[in-house]
């Protein structure tokens, strides 16, 4: 160290033969600049998988050190860690074991750091991006080994079977974690978040687990006989006299008769919601939505039931020993520690389990989380079951708003998705073929059999599937699947070629195959162009764009909307001649000329947005053009480098065709607010919106979306005029939110 404290200036490293040295201070002082936290680089020779490597020190999921306070189950037993019985007071007994019923459901949604690699490119380089880690669930993806069978009871069932309660609880608690593992590993879904599927050694399936609502309706009679025996005690007693349980012939729950009842009530809510809730998970892997209408009872049921946990909580509280208060840590409604758990003995157990103990939710957190769940799965239940392609896509995107859990999301795919059919019934030709606007079509076509169909079929039944996973995962899969839909349409429009060659000098049935594939082809094209627009809007859900990227996103949503537009309004008027020829023959093809031809509302609302996205490219293009909006200083990207990150998947599946970064400067280089005034596109978005509303007075999604393409609309308007107005005052100061609607910004702007 130098005398005034300062490190000498490291010495050069030489080059040698094969290496060249170069000094990247610079880059990373840059990068620790701009990253923001939790944040980490991505380049091309330090992938998701390298970085996952270098966090591995201290990380709960894949760090090396460990520290276990006993080394095998047996040594644990023998130290009293879960004794049988918990304790020789009846009372304590039933304190304890309602303790770790609550932590069981606690470990349920037991909270873990790096469990979902929740891949959002929240910001992008030329060869750098940044992947942010969230924190995530069991039910998202942590081992089991350290949640739910962290309890030592579960790893030695044979040893719970002296003890009824403990038995069977232990018994609903293995049969539940078995049956959400199979619906998570039939959807498939379990690798977008790292949900552990295999046991591992872990007993997750005991002798007579089939049998464990049997065991625990056995046991909550036996409770709710002691429940009312002492509410007849209770009625019967005098100043100086406690009448005896013998009257009822029923030995009571516990020692203490004036905690009888709350005891009672507190272990018969808990194991009631554990059977709705096994009832739940069985009623709704009846095939073909049979069990849905019964599994939305259980739900209310199970809701029931927490209302009445929660209402025990402050009676635990109150008859907890040494607790004062309670802490918003505490994974037990008494705020007692749980006896028979230890979360790193596993470690030592099983190999595959993470080495370091989790933090566990909080018991208040874990009841929050079923009742989200038990929410999600209730609208899932509540689902019509819609024979239509369309209404089915349409649910699963008004769905996945309320950002579901992964248990409610798969249940979902499998209820969509079964045996290659829509809901398990309907086949997928005939889906598509309606959705083409030929519901009248028979399955008797032999082309239905054509390798291109059925390859469109499966690409149908991945879309489903993919729209059923989280935000990130399904962006990423639209993004590469735009490119089969591409291959599809191009193969299929081959086909059409060598039909409508055939179709003049063969059969009648040969003229309506080649019907059916113009219509098809229209609906495949316009289905590519949906995929991308729901890409491109998902990349605001996750937070991929920065404010410099606004200008060229609302650029593409508006060139894709334009190409959706068109593809939907020729396939509606498609289905329309087909329909006309149905009931009538044309007369006259002058009358037929002065038709006024209404444009249907589904392409107006459409219209409205293809506005409201242009409005905001040329405003953010006049904000750029006029320096109101510093320009991106970074050394990791070119606008055009953006541009081809974050459209490059679309690129490559020329979803337009022709648009290029070229194009995109040529349309937005002269904007300016002058001429934004004179082409007020907003007013436009703002009146198309207003006209159509009357067309969706029945469907209140569709209003509510009008209602919010409006409010931006006229917001951006007076903005806008604002903007015109003071277009050379510097203290006028334009922001951007989205407090109107999910993914189109609204201008704020005031004066500095």
């Amino acid at each position: 160290m130098a005398e005034d404290g300062s490190l000498p200036p490291r010495a050069s490293i030489p080059s040698g033969d094969n290496s060249v040295w170069a000094d990247v201070s610079p880059l990373l002082q840059a990068a620790c600049q701009d990253l923001q936290e939790g944040e980490l680089i991505h380049g091309d020779n330090f992938n998701l998988f390298a970085a996952m490597s270098a966090l591995e020190i201290m990380d709960p999921k894949m760090d090396s050190g460990i520290a276990c306070t006993y080394y095998s189950l047996d040594e644990a037993i023998e130290n009293g860690v879960a004794p049988i019985p918990i304790s020789a007071d009846k009372t304590t007994d039933v304190r304890c074991m309602i303790d770790i019923m609550d932590h069981l459901l606690a470990c349920e949604v037991s909270l873990s750091k790096g469990a979902e690699k929740f891949l959002s490119f929240s910001k992008t380089y030329s060869n750098i991006s940044i992947v942010r880690l969230t924190n995530a669930t069991w039910h998202k993806g942590h081992s089991l080994a350290q949640t739910v069978y962290s309890c030592l009871y579960l790893l030695r069932p044979e040893r719970t079977s002296s003890h009824a309660l403990l038995h069977s609880y232990c018994k609903v608690i293995r049969a539940t974690c078995k049956a959400i593992l199979s619906v998570v590993s039939q959807a498939r879904t379990h690798e977008e978040e790292d949900l552990f599927t295999m046991a591992y050694g872990l007993p997750l399936s005991g002798d007579g687990d089939e049998k464990c609502l049997s065991m625990l309706n056995a046991v909550e009679e036996t409770i709710s006989r002691q429940l009312r025996a002492c509410k007849v005690s209770s009625s019967k007693r005098r100043v100086s006299e406690v009448v005896s349980y013998l009257v009822a012939d029923i030995e009571p729950l516990q020692n203490n008769p004036d905690l009888e009842e709350g005891y009672c009530k507190a272990l018969l809510c808990r194991l009631r919601f554990r059977k709705h809730f096994y009832h739940l998970l069985m009623s709704m892997k009846r095939p073909q939505g049979r069990g849905l209408e019964l599994a939305r009872k259980h739900i209310a049921s199970c809701i029931s039931e927490i209302d009445y946990i929660r209402k025990c909580s402050e009676f635990l509280r109150a008859n907890a020993h040494g607790i004062s208060e309670q802490n918003l840590d505490n994974t037990t409604a008494s705020g007692c520690q749980p006896i028979g758990f230890d979360a790193s003995l596993n470690c030592r157990l099983s190999a595959p389990t993470p080495p370091r103990s989790i933090k566990i939710h909080s018991w208040e957190k874990a009841l929050e989380y079923f009742m989200k769940l038990l929410q999600d799965l209730d609208v899932v239940c509540s689902y019509s079951l819609d024979p239509s392609l369309e209404a089915a896509l349409l649910f699963v995107v008004k769905f996945q708003k309320s950002r579901p859990d992964l248990v409610a999301r798969a249940h979902l795919q499998l209820l969509l998705v079964q045996d290659g059919k829509l809901y398990g019934r309907d086949p997928m030709f005939s889906m598509i073929t309606g959705a083409a606007g030929l519901p009248g079509v028979t399955e008797n076509y032999d082309f239905q059999k054509n390798e291109f169909m059925v390859q469109l079929g499966q690409l149908v039944i991945n879309l489903l599937k993919i729209l059923c996973t989280n935000a990130a995962w399904q962006r990423r899969k639209l993004g590469k699947m735009l490119q089969d839909w591409h291959v599809t349409y191009v193969q299929l429009e081959m086909t059409l070629k060598g039909e409508f060659e055939e179709a003049s000098k063969t059969s009648n049935n040969k003229k309506i195959c080649f019907k059916i594939y113009q219509h098809i082809l229209a609906w495949v094209e316009e289905q590519t162009y949906w995929i991308a627009f729901r890409f491109l809007n998902l990349g605001f859900e996750l937070e991929l764009y920065s404010v410099h990227d606004y200008c060229m996103v609302y650029w593409y949503i508006y060139v894709v909307l334009i190409k959706l537009t068109e593809k939907k309004h020729l396939r509606m008027a498609m289905s329309s001649d087909s329909a006309k020829k149905k009931t009538k023959k044309k007369r006259d093809s002058f009358k037929d000329g002065e038709i006024d031809y209404q444009i249907p509302a589904a392409v107006m609302f459409l219209q409205s947005q293809i506005y409201l996205a242009e409005g905001l490219s040329m405003m953010f293009a006049a904000l750029r053009n006029e320096c109101r909006i510093v320009p991106l200083q970074s050394p990791f990207n070119t606008e055009h480098e953006i541009f081809i990150q974050q459209f490059e998947l679309l690129q490559k599946a020329c979803v337009p065709d022709h648009i290029s970064y070229v194009s995109f400067k040529e349309s937005t280089m002269h904007a300016n607010f002058s001429t934004l005034a004179i082409c007020d596109y907003f007013k436009e978005a703002q009146r198309i919106a207003k006209e159509v509303k009357s067309s969706f007075a029945n469907d209140p999604d569709t209003m509510a979306e009008l209602r919010r393409v409006e409010q931006v609309a006229e917001r951006n308007s007076i903005a806008l005029n604002v903007c015109q107005a003071g277009a050379l005052d510097p203290k006028l100061k334009i922001s951007f939110t989205f407090c109107h609607h999910p993914f189109y910004a609204t201008a704020i702007v005031k004066r500095s």
